[in-house]
């Protein structure tokens, strides 16, 4: 599957372009056991001129056949490269930019690429039940790796310590694995899905 970069994307989200459109599949709770519930999910991500990529996943819980049970869950959130902020940038609020981006050309993008040639990237994704996660990591080609530096939680959030987070493109589909860890415990196994391109 080759991947197409649109025309009107800021410099620095080339390396997150293949994310860009909307994703639908089939996933699984845990490790994905006999017993482990199916679901249903759709993801998009999506841009408008800055420095980011809006995402939103939505997901329903299945029986094994597919058939819809329930609403499961809603995720929001915005993901781009890690880099410091200049006086180009908008914000804090509704603060504007510049009209032009902070980087403005793939030389610009490719003065942040790592040793390792990948670029550091990070996502910050809300949930419902006033749980917010800030992930740092890694995108090195059609792979991305993610791990919490800080999940907020309200007062009368679940408990929720951190996560880990792995996408991968494989022959054009979507797979990405979720590990969670509650209080003390280890990160395990929370979902995992494989989703194609809609479109």
């Amino acid at each position: 599957m080759a991947i197409e970069i649109p025309t009107d994307l800021t410099p620095e989200l080339v390396p997150l372009s293949w994310l860009i459109g909307s994703w639908e599949g089939t996933g699984r709770l845990g490790e994905g056991e006999v017993d482990d519930e199916h679901f249903f999910q759709r993801v998009s991500f999506t841009q408008n001129g800055l420095p980011f990529l809006e995402y939103r996943s939505e997901t329903w819980l299945t029986d094994e056949q597919g058939n819809t049970l329930r609403p499961l869950t809603v995720e929001t959130g915005f993901w781009s490269l890690e880099r410091p902020m200049v006086e180009a940038d908008l914000g804090p609020g509704m603060v504007p930019g510049d009209v032009v981006p902070a980087l403005r050309s793939a030389q610009d993008v490719e003065e942040l690429r790592t040793d390792e040639g990948g670029f550091k990237i990070q996502a910050n994704i809300a949930h419902p039940g006033a749980i917010s996660e800030l992930y740092y990591g890694v995108i090195k080609g059609p792979q991305i790796h993610l791990a919490t530096d800080l999940v907020m939680r309200g007062t009368n959030a679940k408990d929720y310590a951190s996560a880990t987070r792995i996408y991968g493109l494989v022959n054009g589909d979507l797979f990405w694995r979720w590990d969670v860890s509650t209080g003390g415990n280890d990160l395990k196994a929370h979902a995992s899905a494989a989703l194609k391109k809609q479109g």
